[in-house]
Parts: C-alpha cells; sequence; structure tokens
C-alpha cells in the first residue's frame, strides 16, 4: 500500500499558500524606533541634535499606526530640545519612518504626521509653577 504525500511547496500556487500580516503594534514599534535614530543620528542619518528624552538623554518618540491592506498611515509623537531647527529635525524623522517601514514590513508610507508633544529648553533650565515662560 501507498501513503499518498502531502502537496509540496512546488505543488501549492503563491496564491493559495496564505499571507503575512503584521500587526499594526509591530509597525508602531519599527515607526517609533525609527523617529529616535533619527533624531539621535542613528544607522543612515547625518545626526540630528536637539532632541530631548526624559531626562535630556535618549530621545522619546511614540508612534501609531493605521494599516489598511499594505499601506500604513503613522503618526509620531516626539520630544524635541529648544531652540532648534525643529523643522529639519520632523524631516529627518517623516524620511527615517517611511524608509524603515517600507524597508522592515514592506508596507508603503503615504503620509508620517509628526506631533511635537513637548519642547525642552535645551540650557536645562524647566519652568516651574508660577514661571510659565520659557527664557
Amino acid at each position: 500500500m501507498t501513503t499518498p504525500t502531502p502537496p509540496g511547496p512546488a505543488d501549492v500556487s503563491a496564491a493559495d499558500r496564505g499571507a503575512t500580516r503584521i500587526a499594526d503594534r509591530v509597525v508602531a514599534k519599527i515607526a517609533a524606533q525609527a523617529a529616535r535614530e533619527a533624531l539621535a543620528g542613528g544607522p543612515g542619518n547625518s545626526g540630528n541634535s536637539g532632541a530631548a528624552g526624559r531626562s535630556g538623554g535618549d530621545p522619546t518618540a511614540h508612534a501609531t499606526v493605521t494599516v489598511h491592506h499594505d499601506i500604513a498611515r503613522v503618526r509620531v509623537s516626539l520630544e524635541l530640545d529648544y531652540p532648534s531647527d525643529l523643522a529639519a529635525q520632523c524631516a529627518a524623522v517623516r524620511r527615517q519612518v517611511a524608509r524603515r517601514v517600507e524597508e522592515y514590513a514592506s508596507m508603503t508610507v503615504p503620509e508620517v504626521a509628526v506631533e511635537i508633544e513637548r519642547l525642552h529648553p535645551a540650557d536645562g533650565r524647566f519652568t516651574t509653577g508660577s514661571d510659565r515662560r520659557l527664557r
């Protein structure tokens, strides 16, 4: 008696093999990491300064993503030092996020919205209760 062999990859067409779905939260993590790379001058970047972390260290970036088919719309929230070239930093973040999401997740990124959530004084002085003006 012979046992039938299951169909191998050559026997099943590409359309019938299934698909890989990348969760939105994974794409959001890729986008947030790419934004941090752009602000810290990480891999593939010229190195922008002016990125602030919670304690002035590592850049802080959070991302939310909406994926429809293979199209990802990304929103990134940043904390930056001020004064600095905010427009240049935002442009670098947009480029890096689009590049990394397209590279790692194979998704088209037609739009990267950048929101500056907080500005930190570059000299390290933070305002307190009654003094709300930046100097």
